[in-house]
């Protein structure tokens, strides 16, 4: 836990810049708003949006936020330096980051002397000059400078004294930070400690240590005029560490590069980027916040680190990692009886951190693996108290293992398990009673879809209902004349959604006759749920898990009316 004398580190997150080079991911301009205003609200000091000029989509992302300004972080522009053999004031894509009207920019250069030999194809000296011109031209219009040494880890180790000549040129042009980039993502924790250390020395060594402090420091929202009569006074600069997950290294990297002086970490939540990915923020803050003593973001923010990281992956249109570390949905789920015993005595047995903390929940898991110990905690987490059940405990535990063996997967359909734990308590609400289903397809050739037509009898309070539907598919139809044949009697279910739908082959080597596994997740606007069927043939499986989707959505709804009428 942070206190008010931890020191303080400043977060850069790069999701709308780095992370949206990841392949696969792309965001439209309302995306970008969106994620940025989260970050702004989960207290992310510097934000990246994008290059401005590079594309219109980042040209109108700084339009709209110059309209419409974060409340607390400051918005960064990024681009490199000017290009060889010219001048910073006559180069086009530098007016278009002027006009993005951001106070901050952040100007990438060349460290390693292979990139700027073979990829620049100009000379060491030119590039030190692009370095200076484009940083000293962007400070006389106004800008606070965040310069991004690129490969600087790569080109440290290939030639020491140029590499650090590219940040001298910085400092001396007037940057506020000088942010160390493992671009390539090949560098080792302890190479990263050892010459971030050098670093911090050398530019000691330099007199930054004994310059005078300017009454201004590199941190956000400083509120400078955006002005060319000049620009604002240079404060001592700090460093800073990029990196990326090419080894896997990512997060151990950075903070190694903490520990060692830096003060800036840039990153992305879940980790997006190019190729393996950028650091993950939603790692590197609770690590660093709780772990390492550091103060990044308050403890309220930190509380919204979990739904922040979901957010942004339901915006990218990605699936969120499940075992992500701290906000991953089975960051603290607990499988193996042994352990849940053992957390539902005190926690700290096999969980590093309180899952709160970072927004996040326990979860006991069920499966074939269970003990007595996850029947019970499951049950109350239902609602459903089983302690001094203990008989019916063991029967539900053992009927568990049964399904199980027979291929259904209760930790990935817990609405199942509801319904199993209130059947053998004699308490499952019978909301209807399918009769019997029949499915039509007809294939038509040259088409990519096929219709498929279903009937089903339901029978509700005595009474029989005969329904039929149209779907693009077999399990589409039949969920149609299911919601069709109930919803007159059961008007919620036009707000009941069938969200995701997997199939599963469970003995493959018994072809066309193995038997199917089937999860179904439905929801309902506020709640989502899993439900699953086995069958060896897949319409029969997948008929199960609707049923059961449907009948929990029913039980969901009657348990709010229930609660509603208890409290009035």
């Amino acid at each position: 836990m942070t206190t008010n004398s931890s020191p303080q580190l400043w977060l850069y997150d790069t999701t709308l810049r780095d992370g949206t080079q990841r392949e696969g991911l792309s965001v439209s301009i309302e995306d970008k708003l969106r994620i940025a205003k989260r970050l702004d609200q989960l207290g992310i000091p510097f934000i990246e949006g994008g290059w401005p000029g590079a594309n219109p989509k980042d040209v109108q992302f700084f339009w709209e936020l110059q309209e419409d300004p974060l409340k607390q972080a400051e918005i960064v522009a990024f681009c490199s330096t000017r290009r060889p053999n010219s001048t910073a004031a006559t180069e086009p894509m530098l007016q278009d980051i002027l006009a993005a009207g951001t106070r901050w920019v952040t100007i990438f250069g060349k460290s390693w002397d292979l990139h700027v030999t073979t990829g620049l194809k100009t000379t060491l000296e030119e590039n030190l000059a692009m370095i200076r011109d484009t940083i000293e031209y962007l400070r006389s219009q106004g800008r606070h400078i965040i310069y991004d040494a690129e490969h600087w880890f790569d080109g440290y180790k290939h030639n020491r004294d140029y590499a650090l000549q590219t940040l001298e040129a910085a400092i001396a042009s007037g940057a506020e930070w000088l942010v160390l980039c493992d671009t390539n993502g090949g560098t080792l924790p302890h190479e990263i400690s050892q010459i971030v250390q050098d670093v911090v020395q050398v530019t000691g060594d330099w007199g930054l240590g004994s310059r005078k402090e300017s009454s201004q420091s590199p941190i956000p929202n400083p509120h400078y005029p955006l002005s060319p009569e000049g620009a604002p006074p240079s404060p001592i600069p700090q460093i800073g560490i990029h990196t990326h997950n090419d080894s896997e290294m990512a997060v151990a990297n950075a903070i190694a590069a903490v520990m060692a002086g830096a003060k800036m970490v840039q990153g992305t939540i879940n980790g997006y980027g190019e190729r393996c990915g950028n650091a993950n923020l939603c790692s590197l803050i609770p690590n660093l916040q709780l772990k390492a003593g550091y103060s990044c973001i308050t403890e309220d923010q930190l509380t919204q680190l979990t739904e922040a990281s979901r957010f942004v992956s339901e915006v990218v249109n990605l699936a969120p990692d499940e075992h992500a570390p701290f906000v991953g949905r089975s960051a603290f789920a607990h499988k193996g009886g042994i352990h849940v015993s053992a957390v539902e005595r005190n926690p700290l047995t096999y969980e590093h951190i309180q899952p709160e903390q970072v927004g996040n929940r326990r979860r006991i898991v069920i499966s074939e693996q269970s003990g007595l110990s996850n029947v019970l905690a499951k049950a109350r987490s239902f609602g459903i108290e089983l302690d001094q059940l203990k008989t019916e405990a063991k029967q539900i535990l053992q009927r568990l293992k049964d399904l199980e063996s027979e291929g259904f997967q209760f930790e990935a359909a817990e609405a199942s398990f509801a319904l199993l734990m209130h059947e053998a308590l004699g308490g499952r609400q019978k909301f209807f009673e399918v009769k019997g289903f029949q499915v039509h397809c007809d294939l038509i050739e040259g088409k990519e879809t096929s219709n498929a037509l279903a009937t089903v009898k339901v029978a509700v309070d005595g009474k029989n209902i005969l329904e039929a539907a149209e779907g693009n598919g077999p399990v589409a139809a039949l969920d149609a004349a299911l919601r069709k044949a109930l919803v007159n009697f059961y008007p919620q279910i036009a707000t009941f959604d069938l969200t995701d739908y997997k199939v599963r082959i469970l003995n493959g080597h018994t072809g066309t006759a193995a038997k199917t596994r089937v999860l179904v997740e439905s929801g309902n606007g506020r709640q989502r749920w899993t439900t699953v069927g086995v069958s060896t043939n897949i319409l029969e499986a997948s008929y199960q898990a609707v049923v059961e989707g449907l009948e929990y959505g029913l039980l969901l709804h009657s348990q709010a009316e229930a609660a509603v009428k208890a409290s009035s």
